[in-house]
Parts: C-alpha cells; structure tokens; sequence
C-alpha cells in the first residue's frame, strides 16, 4: 500500500507543478481574488445569482470563468496531493518497522505540504508577490523530489559504484538544479522571460547593463522597486540573464555528470537520459526566447525542469548505498 501509494503521489505532484505553471503562465494565478474557495463558494460560480452575488463581493475583480476553473483545478488536484501525502504519513509511522523510509521523512512531507497551502494562499492574497511564487515553485519541485526518493528507495535498482569524488560531483548536480529552479522561478514571477529576447546575446550585449540590487530585492511586490516605483528594464534584464548563466551552469555540470555515469555499464541509460532531458531544456529555453514565450513551450520547460529534477533523484537513489 505505502509503495502504490507512493508512486502515485509522486505522479500526482509532478502534475501539481506542470498545471500550477501552466496556470502561472496563463495569467491565472489570480483567478479566484479569494483562498481557498473562488469568490466565496467552494467552486466556480456558474448560476446567475452566484456570479451576482461574486460580483457584488469583488467588484473589482470581475469574474472570468476560463481562468476561475483553471485556478481551481489546480487547487482540487494539491489538495488531492495534500491527503495522499498525510496518508503516506499515517502508513511510514504506522508501519514504520517495516517501510524502508524514515516515518520522519513521510512527516517532514506533510508539514512540508502544509507550508506548501499557505504559500497557495499568500499567492493570492499578496497578489503574486515574487517571493512568494518562488518559494511555492521551489516547494513544489522539493516536494515531487522528495517522493521521487521514496518510490525510488522502494523499487529495488543495482547501484551504481563510482569513485567517492565522482559520486560527489554527481550528487551535487541535485543542488545545482534546485539553484537554477529558484532563478528560473524568480524569472517567471517577475515576468522577466522577454526581459532581452536575442540569443546569445542580450540587447546585443554579451554583458548587458544590470542592476543587482534591484533585480534580487526580495521583499518588493510584483513589478515594483524597492522604492514603490516601476521596475526597470536593467532589473528585469538582470534577472533573465543570471537565469541563462545559471543555465550554462547547469549544462556543463550535466555534460560532466552524465560523462562519469556513462563509465559504469550500469549506469549507462543514466547518463543518455541525462543528456537528452538538459539538452531538450536548453533547446526550450532558447526557443522560447527567439519565440516570445508560447505558452506550450513555457509549459515545457516547466515540465523538464520538472523531470530532470527526478532523473537526478533516480540517479542519487542508485548511488545511496555504494561505499566505493
């Protein structure tokens, strides 16, 4: 029951992160002006009296049902998520003699899915403030990382012996990813994807003019500096092309980790794995710059980050236990 259970929340969350960005990217993210229901009810209002009576509520939040249900959808299914994961919790301790992972672990994950509902909410409530949007993506990613590693520790898999300095070099990739998500989340909130739109360079610059402070003040509310004024250009172009550095980053990073992998014949479908996914990365990420962000393609590069996030999980499982 735990392992079914298992692999089914990570399925499920990995869906939680691809419609929570295709809600983002959308422009639905404040679909419902309220949390956690939508213009006061449980779900969308569709009556005429309901709509009425939402309007009267928000009178300056008119309804539009395309994005209420697409904001709502999202919610429906981390709340689904939500109750596997607290039952996940109940089953570790309950038979935590017998389930390989810690019952901490499991525990960890429902008071991380707490946290992961009020950033929900405090989305919505501070109006898509950056910081909070990136924390929620980072939580979302963490979170389908974490029960990528249970379902992983829960189907038996031969390890992967490499040398112990290889092995960290690899296991490290996990962090650098997790970097490159919280600067790739920053990029989203901020609407910063088209900040510059050529490639490579930027504003036909191979090192535009930036503004550090500006571009990471974290406690500033969307589209704002830190005074109350509008965000400039050279903020926004900051934050896109630190986003690219950090891609390059993740690349080489990759390119080396997969290049040690591919030395153990067991690892081998690894490592090709590997490559293919960073690769298709870097080619959506290109391609949404040249294409000015479609929405498919946005998507997608949410969804790679996504998967490369537990191929890099399904990786460190393999290494866990190997003691050369």
């Amino acid at each position: 029951m735990f392992k079914t259970l298992s692999l089914l929340a990570a399925v499920v969350a990995f869906c939680v992160v691809v419609l929570g960005s295709y809600v983002r990217l959308s422009d639905a993210g404040l679909g419902c002006p309220d949390w956690p229901g939508c213009y006061g009810a449980l779900s969308v209002p569709q009556s005429e009296i309901a709509i009425q009576n939402a309007q009267q509520a928000y009178p300056d939040k008119p309804l539009e049902h395309a994005k209420a249900w697409k904001e709502m959808a999202h919610r429906y299914l981390a709340g689904s998520l939500g109750l596997l994961v607290l039952a996940l919790g109940i089953l570790a301790y309950r038979q935590r003699r017998f389930i390989q992972t810690p019952w901490q672990l499991s525990a960890g994950l429902v008071v991380l899915i707490s946290m992961q509902a009020l950033l929900g909410m405090w989305t919505v409530t501070l109006l898509l403030k950056p910081v909070i949007v990136t924390l929620h993506l980072l939580g979302g990613m963490t979170t389908l990382a974490l029960l990528s590693w249970v379902v992983f520790r829960h189907y038996s898999q031969p390890h992967i012996a490499l040398p112990v300095g290889q092995q960290r070099w690899v296991r490290l990739a996990l962090l650098v990813w997790l970097l490159q998500v919280m600067l790739g989340g920053w990029t989203s909130s901020n609407y910063a994807a088209l900040a510059c739109t050529d490639f490579p360079t930027c504003h036909g610059m191979w090192w535009p003019q930036m503004d550090l402070g500006e571009a990471f003040h974290l406690t500033r509310a969307l589209g704002e500096s830190r005074d109350g004024g509008q965000l400039h250009l050279s903020a926004l172009t900051t934050i896109q092309w630190i986003h690219r550095l950090g891609a390059l980053v993740v690349l080489v990073w990759m390119v080396i980790s997969a290049t040690l992998l591919w030395k153990q014949t067991a690892s081998r479908g690894l490592a090709v794995g590997l490559l293919l996914i960073v690769l298709c990365q870097v080619l959506i990420g290109i391609g949404n710059l040249l294409l000015h962000l479609p929405l498919v393609l946005a998507v997608l590069h949410n969804a790679g980050a996504a998967l490369l996030g537990v191929w890099l999980v399904a990786i460190h499982a393999r290494l866990l236990n190997t003691s050369h």
